[in-house]
């Protein structure tokens, strides 16, 4: 008999035949969840022989929802969500006009989905505009509650973005400054010097968007947390936290900094930090070595500190070897995890030059946002890029579709269910059946491999050169991925 998968003692309580709410998404949704669902259910079968069997349940968001009930996101949608923990959606349109901004970002909101989980990894024969995108094998944990996702913002001119510009002027004159054309004198001052190089004359120059960016240490606490558990469960070999520490200092940087905190606080035994690295490293590599050279090494600047800067820095040295030498030294630490940092900008072009360097990579809503998308086009493209946004404490679970909706493709059986597919296989690892998941990834691998492709991959492969490849339907690339299961 079907049942809810439950959350016993923080672990995942699933039953044989549990129930899986699904939202099948608009546009080409419909196509891509037909052929998906197939998928899912062959490898089960294959995997348990009917022992086990997903109970599906769709439930309404989006147009479907709308065209039915007049609601975008319905109550009974959310019920669902929330009863049965584990769930599964196709793309889904942004309502347009006010209310929702994101049916996507309201349901990770509502139902408090943490962290965004982005698996990148590259299937051989996916064209790839990269030399060499099997080096390409990374995990993004993407905090997804907080920063300006939060849509915490006001429209320039109106009273509410008067409003919070009128508090800033009066509380914080200083930071106000910063507001390039936050003032009326401002806005005149650069309104004269237009009219002087013969612009015209606005109406209204006084127009400033505010938004704010709430980043707070529980939030950062919980994601990285998830992202270091993670990684050991693994066995990866590095968490990397990425930020824009050196320019909002007091956000990303504190993102930084507590990410670095969680890592000693939970998992001292099992991590060490890259300083801490360093300076245990460069005292393997040359006995003897006292803690002010040591100091110099880790911080190049060391020479043009003052001295108060100096002594804070051969003290951090001290305290890594009264600390952890003993857990940490005589090379035990080159066995640990890894916990780094990385600056958001070069991230972006390492991880296109060195992607290797990269493992597990931690970060807030919009570096990982970027980040993404950007290591997607490294390995075929968001239409195979699976996702989801999962609450590791509560048990809850939605897994999706990355791309979006591509309306002028809907009910041609022709796009590429390769990220529905692979979402769901995520979706079987998370409920702890990996003989179906894995049955999965072996018919993706096999479908590809044989060049048995939609019209997205067909059409760059015949651009490389490659005449063999064979342009199959949506539906038809769901029957090769069953095929080559075995």
């Amino acid at each position: 008999m079907a049942s809810a998968i439950t959350m016993q003692s923080g672990k995942l309580n699933v039953p044989d035949q549990p129930v899986i709410p699904f939202i099948e998404g608009d546009g080409t949704g419909p196509d891509i969840w037909r052929a998906s669902v197939r998928v899912f259910d062959a490898a089960v079968q294959k995997a348990y022989g009917g022992k086990r069997k997903i109970d599906w349940r769709e439930v309404l968001a989006g147009e479907k929802a709308f065209n039915q009930t007049g609601n975008w996101l319905p109550d009974a949608t959310l019920d669902a969500f929330r009863a049965y923990l584990v769930g599964i959606k196709g793309p889904l349109t942004t309502p347009v006009g006010g209310g929702i901004r994101s049916l996507n970002v309201a349901l990770r909101q509502m139902l408090d989905l943490y962290v965004c989980l982005r698996p990148v990894r590259w299937f051989k024969g996916v064209p790839s505009p990269v030399k060499r995108p099997q080096d390409c094998d990374m995990v993004i944990f993407r905090e997804n509650t907080e920063d300006i996702y939060a849509g915490i913002e006001y429209a320039a001119g109106t009273p509410e973005a008067a409003k919070v510009l009128a508090f800033w002027e009066k509380e914080f004159p200083k930071e106000f400054k910063k507001i390039r054309f936050g003032s009326k004198a401002a806005g005149d001052d650069w309104q004269k010097a237009l009219e002087g190089i013969g612009a015209p004359k606005r109406d209204n120059p006084l127009m400033v968007g505010v938004g704010i960016k709430p980043v707070s240490y529980l939030g950062t606490e919980r994601l990285v947390h998830s992202a270091i558990a993670f990684a050991l469960k693994e066995k990866r070999r590095n968490v990397t936290l990425v930020h824009k520490g050196n320019i909002m200092k007091f956000t990303e940087g504190a993102f930084k900094d507590w990410g670095y905190k969680v890592a000693v606080d939970f998992f001292r035994g099992q991590v060490v930090t890259e300083r801490e690295s360093w300076i245990l490293g460069n005292a393997e590599a040359n006995p003897g070595l006292s803690p002010e050279a040591n100091a110099k090494m880790i911080d190049p600047g060391y020479d043009m500190m003052t001295a108060e800067q100096k002594a804070k820095i051969v003290k951090e040295v001290e305290g890594v070897f009264a600390s952890i030498g003993k857990t940490h030294g005589d090379g035990k630490w080159k066995k640990m995890l890894l916990v780094r940092d990385s600056i958001a900008d070069i991230t972006l072009q390492q991880v296109l030059t060195r992607p290797k360097d990269f493992d597990v990579i931690a970060c807030m809503n919009l570096n990982g946002d970027y980040l993404s998308d950007a290591l997607a086009a490294q390995i075929g493209g968001i239409g195979i890029a699976p996702g989801a946004n999962i609450n590791y404490v509560t048990g809850h679970a939605i897994f999706e579709a990355t791309h979006g909706t591509a309306p002028k493709y809907a009910n041609l059986d022709q796009v590429n269910p390769g990220s529905v597919v692979l979402s769901g296989e995520m979706m079987l690892r998370y409920m702890g059946w990996g003989e179906a998941a894995d049955l999965i990834i072996k018919g993706m691998d096999g479908a590809i491999s044989a060049k048995t492709v939609t019209y997205d991959f067909e059409r760059l492969m015949k651009a490389e050169g490659d005449a063999s490849v064979k342009k199959v339907k949506c539906s038809e690339f769901a029957d090769a991925v069953i095929k080559h299961m075995g």
